[in-house]
């Protein structure tokens, strides 16, 4: 027989949509973890709040407790399909991520040229169409968690489409050792277990190939500043976000020659504005309506000091380029 429960004892409530909370790192298994923020989501501003520890040894950041998957695919989903891009169009963003993705495939046309790249966490596969000018004869493939990669497809900016993560069993199984260049831009702090997606992106290039990693820096002088507000943390659909020094740690672990760390040109100039916008989000319509001369300014604001801001610590992303070497031991497919 099961034994009662007392009138003192205490149960928590169950979530579906929440794993129970972990003590330890994730990254690297410490104990000393603290919290770093909590707080609601910002964009749907539904009851409840979300938490993201931080390890005082490794000093890794992550969602704690984290989404179950069923929890993850239900905000991945109403989020990106709908009030994320409502969202980019408030900030006046499309231009702009249009020029990031060129920036970031001509800083990369110095690597060989590559016969297949793969991109993760395509989402519509604007990053390839870009890349296409400077690798007119590479042949591009996406892979993505939701249904965008597929209307990609359709939309001929990839030659082949992948719905999932990388780490899905079977999936780096089938394409090993398949790709010259493996890119993640922003993906990797969305994946739910970024060391398997590392894993599983160096078993599918080919001995010599290329890693490029692109993620939001957790050491950006805008999260202190901006806290809750601050649009990198991304709450509820930001799982992890490793600093620089973990992930270039864990690549040369797994037998990568690391040849680029940059933390300025991935620095992407809407820290201000997306902080005030979402701050704004929670206000009546009218207010919005007469705040956006300040949104404007916010707006001009993150512009004109992003020469200036990208080689601070106020730059808020970084990329490691990575090189998979010949004579790595091969990764264990997951």
């Amino acid at each position: 027989m099961q034994p009662s429960l007392s009138t003192t004892q205490v149960t928590e409530p169950y979530d579906p949509f929440l794993e129970p909370r972990r003590e330890d790192c994730p990254w690297c298994g410490s104990r000393r973890l603290r919290t770093r923020l909590r707080a609601p989501d910002p964009l749907r501003h539904r009851p409840g709040s979300h938490a993201l520890d931080e390890c005082g040894d490794c000093a890794h950041v992550f969602q704690n407790p984290r989404l179950t998957a069923e929890g993850f695919a239900f905000y991945h989903r109403d989020c990106y399909e709908r009030e994320l891009e409502e969202f980019a169009e408030r900030l006046r963003s499309a231009r702009t991520v249009r020029r990031r993705h060129r920036a970031a495939a001509h800083a990369l046309s110095a690597l060989p040229d590559p016969e297949s790249w793969l991109d993760v966490g395509t989402g519509h596969a604007h990053f390839p169409e870009a890349a296409k000018e400077f690798f007119p004869y590479t042949s591009f493939d996406g892979l993505d968690p939701t249904a965008r990669v597929e209307q990609a497809l359709l939309d001929g900016r990839v030659e082949e489409a992948y719905r999932g993560y990388l780490s899905t069993p079977g999936t780096a199984a089938r394409l090993r050792a398949r790709y010259d260049v493996v890119s993640m831009f922003h993906h990797l702090q969305q994946a739910p277990e970024p060391r398997a997606e590392i894993r599983a992106a160096l078993a599918v290039l080919r001995p010599g190939g290329h890693l490029v990693v692109e993620v939001p820096d957790p050491r950006c002088a805008f999260a202190a500043l901006l806290g809750r507000w601050w649009w990198p943390y991304g709450q509820p659909r930001n799982l992890h976000l490793p600093p620089l020094a973990n992930l270039r740690a864990e690549l040369e672990r797994q037998g990568c020659t690391i040849l680029v760390t940059d933390r300025s040109a991935p620095h992407a100039p809407y820290d201000l504005s997306a902080a005030l916008t979402l701050a704004l989000s929670h206000t009546h319509p009218l207010l919005r309506v007469a705040a956006a001369p300040l949104t404007d300014l916010a707006w001009a604001l993150d512009h004109t000091l992003a020469p200036l801001t990208r080689h601070t610590p106020f730059s808020n992303a970084y990329r490691l380029v990575a090189r998979k070497n010949t004579d790595a031991a091969a990764q264990p497919l997951p």
